[in-house]
């Protein structure tokens, strides 16, 4: 590669020594000399170049990739506009506690050396501040002996728990100045995250006293499985407490496998009624998950008896900001306390585990919440098998066909779960199955996210799912331009609903409330006139394209026929499936 000669060459030498491995961009001027240095100066290889046609997807993209990599990559985005065409990625990428450096161009800070009107209006004091209150650092360094340490904090910053975005921003003459000599790189090694926050050694005796004396504990847990050895962890620790598990999986990760028999996912209503102790885990809003709530008027009522006891592991409260009120409602906690359950976990279980023997009651115990588990399982298929003939198709017979393609593969679901269905009738074992949510709500996400899993999962032979919702994609289409440029395989379902259904719903309570018509909740929601053909669509950004898919017997033959596409051809196919709005 040789000596580095430009300021964005030193650039692409410290994300090369930091692991980059890719970089997700838009073309931008303002980071020309580093676009010209990752092509020209690196090859186009560590960081290689992941071409989008938005921003949003570029964050997204990295956003899938770490999730599933379990290592962040970089997003690069032109100045103030770029920037804020990716800011609600970064939002969600920072509720997701996701690990990533954006990295940004500026036009030139010297006044006399920007070009008259472009560079003024796309230069502010300081451009870190479009984002500052939803990343954990910015930096935008002043000079090239600078950019070394900016670049290496801000890895170090990102990875460091609890985890997240962090955006460095350089100016565009920096990049293009010439070294004049070299600079010298740190040892990244030497700079490497802190080993993770581990819990106060009475706190976690106070809660194994806690759980060891509890009749009806009930485990609570959301992000466990960013950290796989958590999630055994936790299996060992429910089967020592015979205590049963809510896998809040919906706004959090993998959590915990739904076949084992104390997963009572679904049941929680009756579970925390009786409960007197409760263990929550990474639980970001831990009032929701205790309570109940009404759609329509917003209150919500406590779920858990007032006598329970309250554990909570978390380190939510290290990621706090004013501006936006992701910290969610007060809670009174019993037994808080701060640390990764990674570490956490592990201390709990082996002061647990000390006394031998194992009661009646908890065998017992175990006994019960096996069958309460089955009979959920028995239930949801059931209900899938009523459904199974509907018209439009059913979500659950959708979510039941992709399982029987996928059952025999090595797969991973990157983005969606058919309103719960893909966990109510799949098997779910191992953390790396499913990769989460947004985190932040934005629309958007799915597209980028599942083509940054594939990314992380090319050449593995792993199929990458993404069970796609339509309005969503309608967000980003251009996607899949991505996916099929790159030659990404990655299998998207389009649950086409033809519908924003959730503000359907919204707007059907709100109608009800005041006895207006129901049937115009559909008015500036609906998504059918025209409908959309994203096979079509597919089809013209270059990928395989199969529908729309309106008979139940057709879903089958066309996600098989996606599915050898993907695995064959490696490049992405899209399955268009029209679905019942719910």
């Amino acid at each position: 590669m040789g000596a580095a000669q430009y300021g964005s060459d030193l650039i692409v030498d410290v994300l090369r020594a930091l692991g980059i491995e890719y970089a997700a961009l838009n073309p931008g001027a303002t980071f020309r000399g580093l676009h010209d240095s990752l092509v020209n100066y690196g090859g186009n290889e560590r960081p290689g170049i992941i071409q989008c046609c938005h921003e949003e997807i570029a964050v997204a993209v990295a956003h899938g990739y770490a999730k599933a990599a379990g290592k962040p990559m970089a997003a690069i985005v032109h100045d103030v506009v770029g920037l804020q065409h990716a800011s609600m990625a970064i939002f969600n990428a920072w509720c997701d506690r996701v690990p990533m450096l954006v990295l940004g161009g500026t036009g030139p800070m010297a006044v006399e050396n920007r070009r008259p009107w472009i560079d003024w209006i796309h230069t502010a004091l300081v451009q870190g501040q479009a984002v500052r209150d939803y990343v954990k650092w910015d930096d935008q360094p002043a000079s090239l002996a600078s950019i070394p340490e900016a670049l290496i904090r801000g890895y170090r910053i990102a990875t460091t728990e609890p985890q997240g975005p962090v955006y460095v921003c350089f100016d565009a003459e920096l990049q293009e100045m010439a070294l004049s000599e070299k600079v010298p790189l740190p040892d990244v090694a030497r700079h490497a995250p802190p080993s993770p926050v581990q819990a106060d050694a009475r706190a976690l005796d106070a809660a194994a006293s806690l759980l060891r004396e509890a009749e009806r504990p009930v485990i609570i847990a959301e992000s466990v499985g960013r950290n796989a050895a958590a999630v055994e962890a936790l299996v060992r620790l429910a089967e020592r407490l015979a205590a049963p598990v809510i896998d809040l999986y919906g706004h959090g990760r993998f959590n915990f496998p739904n076949t084992h028999p104390l997963d009572l996912t679904g049941a929680e209503r009756e579970l925390l009624a009786s409960a007197d102790v409760v263990l929550a885990l990474d639980v970001q809003d831990l009032h929701g998950a205790l309570a109940r709530s009404d759609r329509l008027t917003r209150r919500s009522e406590p779920i858990l008896p007032e006598s329970a006891k309250v554990i909570h592991v978390t380190l939510s409260d290290l990621a706090v900001r004013s501006w936006v009120t992701a910290y969610q409602r007060l809670v009174p906690t019993d037994v808080p306390i701060l640390a990764d359950t990674a570490v956490a976990l592990p201390a709990l279980l082996s002061r647990l585990e000390r006394p031998a023997a194992e009661s009646p009651d908890r065998r017992a115990r175990h006994d019960r919440l096996r069958t309460t588990h089955d009979a959920l399982r028995r239930e949801a298929r059931a209900k899938c098998e009523e459904s199974w003939n509907d018209r439009p198709i059913a979500p659950a017979r959708l979510a039941a066909e992709v399982w029987e393609v996928l059952r025999g593969e090595d797969w991973v679901l990157a983005n969606g779960t058919l309103d719960g269905w893909a966990r109510s009738l799949w098997e779910w074992t191992r953390p790396d199955q499913y990769l989460g949510y947004s985190g932040g709500a934005g629309l958007g996400y799915g597209a980028g996210a599942s083509i940054g899993a594939a990314l992380a999962h090319r050449g593995t032979g792993r199929v990458c799912v993404n069970l796609q919702p339509d309005g969503d994609l309608l967000y980003t289409p251009s996607a899949i331009w991505t996916a099929a440029h790159h030659r990404l395989p990655v299998l998207f379902v389009v649950c086409n609903n033809r519908s924003y259904f959730n503000d359907e719903d919204h707007q059907a309570l709100v109608a009800r409330a005041r006895k207006r018509p129901v049937e115009n909740r559909v008015v500036g929601i609906r998504i059918e006139s025209p409908p959309v053909d994203f096979a079509g669509m597919a089809r013209a950004f270059g990928a395989h394209g199969e529908g729309p898919v309106e008979d139940p017997a057709l879903i089958a033959p066309a996600l098989e026929r996606a599915l050898r596409v993907v695995k064959t051809e490696q490049r992405p196919a899209v399955v268009d499936v029209v679905i019942r709005p719910e």
